[in-house]
């Protein structure tokens, strides 16, 4: 019945037929047939008047029936609004003001009359409307109400109050208590997985009776059960220095928030020479399997200790989480195994490749070039080609890249990096220097091109670093690249396979980098040098590269003189206008000669408009954790960063911002 009333509104207009039956008649009368005129006309008018009383009847009707259905509907949506099986609430957005509630609104706020005149949010404290004002439908969080947990839905409606447009927001809410509860339960009980090191293991027994190593690994294991006893977690010694700890993932939180203690309980545990034990922990968290746990607490050991260790890194799918480290001083390791093997793994790397390409980072220092050239004797010796890849913007390193090329082992040496993309091929080898951070090559397009790469660095880690290294040299205990290398060419070569400028090339950058020997130095660093100095280092020669001009100079003292002092110890000097950044560095350096400074930071706009930061350290203070948060990063001694977008008032502001956090996580 109702398809058959709705249909009659498609039914064409009768109009034309009334006006051609008109013309018919008039057309009769016209012809002088008038009594077939006025009957035509009679037929007519009864016709008319039967369509238009048709007509009114067949409108009535269809308004009876859009009024029925309408009358329906209100009472279905007012029925289903006070009977939803849903808590539903109607409020202004704009004031929180509360239009109206169904029953079981009130009956989960524990209210028994009406939220007439007031707010959503004295309601349920906790929430918070504005989402609904961003064109969002669902609350990014959960409410909690009397201990229940909802998920709220809504929508908004434009309405017109006395002239003025305004919003309605509706909302839904619905009880998920007994998903967020086994949800929080499958979080918590997933299982973590820690891999525990003992750092310095060789150094802490070396030299030491059994009955007092008995004693202290008592003591260590007496320290890691108290620890662990409270998650009532697996626990077991897999090696004479590797721990495997498998935890609950809600026990992370406790530790973290102690900043895993464990490694002060340990530090306390000390051999008789005075060597305090130090302990490394790499976790792995938010994993498939436990395979892939074990993967991850295997890299988070080793960027633990590729930081220097004694400190806890947390490795899940997406990043790094780094704990503790304040005091990792990069214990020297005595033992030359590993720069034995590194040595004939380089050496055959270089023997199998079609040709060599080594970078360093922008920027180049004498760290960087002197690293270089040290294993372009490596390639002649191997007999194959080798090009380094060179910075063609300003740097510190230009005066020895000028003087390697005028020897004719050096012709053609250095090219940019277009044209090594172009000579590049599948069996070609990368070696990076001096750094392990991707975006700080010289050139990322050609490190990800490039299908083997080497890595020969002494830069503690960074949440971001070169993986997949075929050969990977990181050391952080050495002063620099420099050392890293000539340490290596001791079982390549023979000191006069070494070309004196190449010898004075990696003494250069020694010197730079242990500021003359005097910071970061161990009996390795000597015996690296003493190396080059019989291949031929003129330590006179060596010197020239260090001196400045007299426009250096005095940038240098404008950059000290703008200084000031922080936390009593620590000197900072941001300047205002672009300078040059040897002076920069120079003048870093230069500030810690001054009586009672422990730290220095240096910061100016460069050329294109990042700011650019360094730092120095002596002593137990990490200008790496420091710059860490800031982007940057380096060693405990020397640390960098470029900074965009951010102006130096700015820059300068999170500077101390972190400085603040480091000194108050060091008081705790």
């Amino acid at each position: 019945m109702h398809k058959k009333n709705l249909s009659h509104l498609l039914e064409p207009s009768f109009r034309l037929y009334f006006v051609c039956l008109a013309a018919f008649a008039l057309a009769t009368a016209l012809a002088g047939h008038y009594a077939l005129s006025l009957v035509e006309a009679a037929i007519l008018l009864a016709l008319l008047l039967f369509f238009r009383g048709r007509s009114d009847a067949r409108r009535k009707e269809i308004l009876g029936y859009i009024e029925n259905i309408t009358y329906n509907m209100d009472v279905a949506a007012k029925d289903t609004m006070v009977n939803a099986p849903l808590p539903m609430v109607i409020f202004r957005p704009e004031t929180e003001e509360v239009i109206w509630s169904n029953d079981r609104f009130l009956q989960i706020t524990g209210e028994r009359d009406h939220l007439f005149d007031r707010k959503i949010t004295e309601a349920a404290p906790g929430f918070d409307p504005r989402w609904l004002m961003e064109g969002k439908t669902q609350c990014p969080s959960e409410v909690i109400l009397d201990g229940r947990r909802f998920l709220v839905f809504g929508h908004l409606v434009r309405t017109d109050d006395k002239g003025a447009r305004s919003f309605l927001a509706t909302t839904y809410w619905v009880d998920v208590t007994d998903f967020s509860q086994i949800r929080d339960q499958f979080y918590d009980t997933r299982p973590v997985l820690a891999i525990l090191n003992l750092d310095n293991y060789e150094e802490l027994f070396k030299g030491v009776s059994d009955n007092v190593k008995a004693a202290m690994l008592s003591d260590i294991n007496r320290c890691l059960d108290a620890w662990c006893a409270p998650t009532e977690g697996l626990l077991c010694r897999y090696d004479r220095d590797h721990y495997l700890f498998i935890f609950d993932e809600r026990f992370l939180p406790v530790f973290v928030e102690k900043k895993f203690d464990i490694l002060d309980q340990v530090h306390e545990v000390v051999n008789p020479n005075g060597l305090p034990s130090t302990l490394s922990i790499g976790v792995g968290r938010d994993a498939e399997t436990y395979a892939d746990l074990f993967q991850f607490a295997s890299l988070a050991l080793e960027m633990a200790l590729s930081r220097g260790g004694d400190q806890a890194v947390v490795k899940n799918r997406f990043n790094f989480e780094f704990y503790g480290g304040k005091r990792a001083t990069d214990t020297e390791k005595h033992t030359k195994v590993k720069s034995r093997v590194m040595a004939n793994a380089l050496s055959e790397l270089v023997g199998d490749a079609s040709q060599v390409f080594i970078m360093g980072h922008r920027f180049p220092d004498l760290d960087c070039i002197g690293p270089a050239a040290g294993l372009m004797a490596v390639a002649r010796k191997r007999g194959v080609t080798a090009h380094i890849l060179r910075d063609s913007d300003p740097n510190p390193a230009e005066q020895l890249v000028a003087e390697l090329c005028e020897l004719p082992e050096y012709e053609g040496i250095f090219i940019s990096p277009a044209d090594a993309m172009v000579m590049a091929d599948a069996n070609s080898l990368l070696i990076v220097v001096d750094t392990n951070r991707p975006e700080q090559v010289l050139s990322q397009e050609f490190l990800e091109s490039v299908n083997k790469v080497a890595v020969i660095d002494h830069h503690r880690r960074a949440a971001s670093y070169i993986e997949g290294a075929t050969l990977n040299f990181h050391e952080p205990y050495a002063s620099s690249a420099s050392e890293l290398v000539a340490e290596l060419l001791q079982y390549i070569l023979e000191p006069r396979n070494l070309l004196p400028r190449e010898a004075e090339a990696l003494m250069a950058g020694i010197v730079l980098d242990s500021k003359n020997f005097t910071t970061r130095t161990g009996s390795r660093t000597f015996d690296a040098a003493a190396f080059l100095r019989r291949a031929g280092a003129d330590t006179t020669e060596v010197r020239r590269f260090f001196k400045s001009d007299l426009k250096q100079t005095t940038v240098r003292y404008e950059i000290m003189k703008e200084a000031q002092m922080y936390r009593e110890t620590l000197a900072i000097s941001a300047m205002d206008h672009p300078v040059d950044r040897i002076a920069a560095a120079q003048a870093a350096d230069e500030l810690l000669t001054i009586s009672g400074v422990t730290a220095s930071f240096v910061l100016f706009p460069g050329a294109d408009g990042r700011i650019i930061l360094s730092a120095r350290s002596v002593g137990d203070f990490n200008v790496q954790v420091i710059l860490e948060a800031l982007g940057g990063g380096g060693n405990a001694a020397v640390a960098g960063a470029q900074i965009s977008d951010k102006t130096i008032e700015e820059v300068k502001a999170d500077l101390l911002a972190a400085i603040d956090k480091y000194c108050e996580d060091n008081q705790e």
